[in-house]
């Protein structure tokens, strides 16, 4: 399928790795011009380059931490006029709902909530002028199902969906959409740190942590950064315009619900 987005520019956060690669991948491969951001330079100009020689497209770098007003003016500036977004950024730790405090959900919210929140307020204008945007929040499938010790995962997500759902609903008679993808465990740096993390709690394998957790999940597999990165580009895509406010999951159906 023809996206129709070619020529088109993103900027796609925490693009280096895991979910954020597929999505600047799946761009790249539909012609989209891209500004990737990480926080690591090395891994960021690694997979920059990987998709300049895969794709042909224009990509630039921008090595900052979105999550920080230092880091989104960096980012800002080196993206100008953007017509897609795509936000991300790492989840806070997980505990127990006594161990945080007023500090620990202030820098979840910073990150989780706040952060995509400025970038929209500093993109969505000229979106709107030009006629024609997308966006797409990469958030958790714990908005749709909360995970107990993902508290302030929860918390701030959460906050940013609730954002999302009226803001997406005033921008979009200007032609632009605000989406959410809701991932569930895809095969990822975070999913190997986190059945290694099992691994070691168990006195088992990694490969035993992952066929366990397989297990419990209907699709009996974890998901891939591709098909990831596919429904990104397909809600970027001229295709996706009558998609509004939507939150999407791609978990291989271990969210158990009904709506």
């Amino acid at each position: 399928m023809d996206l129709g987005i070619r020529g088109k520019r993103a900027l796609v956060c925490a693009s280096s790795k895991g979910l954020g690669r597929g999505c600047a991948e799946a761009l790249a491969a539909a012609g989209v011009d891209l500004v990737m951001n990480a926080r690591g330079a090395e891994a960021l100009a690694s997979t920059a380059e990987a998709i300049r020689k895969a794709h042909g497209v224009s990509v630039t770098e921008v090595a900052a931490d979105v999550t920080t007003e230092a880091g989104r003016d960096a980012v800002l500036k080196a993206a100008g006029a953007v017509d897609i977004l795509v936000t991300n950024a790492g989840g806070p730790p997980p505990g127990l709902w006594s161990d945080w405090d007023r500090e620990d959900f202030i820098r979840a919210l910073d990150a989780n909530m706040l952060a995509p929140i400025a970038l929209m307020k500093a993109l969505l204008p000229g979106m709107m002028e030009r006629g024609w945007g997308r966006v797409v929040n990469i958030t958790s499938q714990s908005v749709k199902a909360p995970i107990p010790q993902l508290g302030l995962s929860n918390a701030a997500r959460t906050g940013l969906t609730g954002y999302v759902a009226g803001t997406s609903r005033q921008v979009a008679p200007a032609g632009v959409t605000i989406n959410n993808l809701l991932p569930g465990i895809h095969a990822t740096d975070r999913a190997d740190a986190l059945d290694d993390g099992v691994a070691g709690a168990q006195g088992i394998s990694r490969d035993e942590a992952r066929a366990n957790r397989a297990a419990t999940i209907p699709a009996r597999r974890y998901g891939t950064r591709e098909e990831f990165g596919a429904m990104c580009a397909f809600l970027c895509s001229r295709h996706a315009g009558f998609i509004v406010g939507q939150n999407i999951l791609l978990d291989g159906g271990a969210t158990n619900a009904t709506l």
